[in-house]
């Protein structure tokens, strides 16, 4: 199985350089051309592949990135509440510049500073990835390739999971918006294949 792995387009907040976890916020303009450019991209990229199955948190942002990338109608996608964003409690909507020095410290380095009161912790992130993928791998025999479509916070414990960490997350470097990571699972045995980038 190949499990294409990406981050949702660009948002308003994004823009504005809030700290989005559960808000439903829609893509903005670049957003949607960035979907639109990823999609190109793999299909120039890869022309044989074929989605069997797209997988997108249930916030909008998502969902219509998923739909774009793919080429999938909304109502096909499947939608599971484990790739839900970080809960980022009291901190949600604040400035990423304003956070105070329990957050910013938390977000910069999770493998040595605890979540903040409210804030969801690394354990929280790695359990519910962790339950998400290993329910996706059961169905290697069924599904060939998979596009899963989340978040930038909950997308490092995904890729954590994906090349074996021991801490869970992979922090560094932060997945860019519609940036695509392409994993290997093979009877539990994980590979990095290939990344791709939007044009700079």
């Amino acid at each position: 199985m190949k499990i294409y792995l990406t981050r949702h387009g660009q948002t308003r907040l994004n823009k504005e350089r809030l700290m989005q976890g559960r808000t439903d916020e829609p893509l903005n303009e670049t957003g949607i051309r960035q979907a639109e450019r990823m999609h190109e991209i793999l299909t120039k990229a890869e022309p044989e592949l074929r989605f069997d199955a797209v997988y997108a948190s249930p916030l909008d942002r998502a969902v219509q990135t998923a739909a774009i990338i793919s080429g999938f109608p909304r109502e096909q996608i499947r939608i599971d509440e484990r790739i839900l964003e970080t809960d980022f409690g009291k901190y949600e909507l604040a400035d990423y510049t304003a956070l105070g020095p329990a957050m910013s410290l938390y977000w910069a380095m999770p493998e040595i500073f605890p979540a903040p009161p409210t804030v969801e912790t690394v354990r929280s992130m790695t359990e519910r990835s962790r339950s998400f993928l290993k329910d996706l791998e059961a169905k290697e025999g069924e599904l060939e390739n998979v596009l899963v479509t989340c978040h930038g916070g909950i997308i490092r414990a995904l890729c954590g999971y994906l090349e074996d960490r021991a801490s869970g997350i992979k922090w560094r470097p932060k997945p860019h918006n519609c940036e695509v990571r392409v994993y290997e699972s093979s009877g539990g045995v994980h590979r990095t294949l290939r990344s791709y980038q939007l044009d700079s």
